[in-house]
């Protein structure tokens, strides 16, 4: 029985697991704002994610702004967290 060619939503399913396509930073970026969890590290999910972004605009080609995203968003909640946690 012949396989079926893989689909273009299998492509997009693959590009969401794996980071193909993706720039470096962007990668990095995802993997800290998944630490930024555990707060401390969250500057640098922040810091991480601004970069990426940037090194984005100079890469139109790659992929990766939903990971810098990403990172951002928990980079700056875990920020404002450490920040109410020195604070008290």
């Amino acid at each position: 029985m012949p396989s079926a060619a893989p689909s273009a939503s299998d492509d997009a399913v693959m590009r969401v697991m794996l980071p193909v396509g993706r720039t470096g930073l962007s990668i990095f970026a995802g993997y800290f704002a998944f630490l930024a969890l555990f707060v401390v590290p969250a500057p640098f999910a922040l810091a991480f994610g601004i970069w990426a972004l940037l090194d984005l605009r100079r890469k139109p080609g790659k992929a990766g702004a939903g990971r810098a995203w990403f990172a951002i968003v928990l980079g700056a909640l875990g920020t404002f967290a450490l920040l109410l946690m020195a604070i008290s």
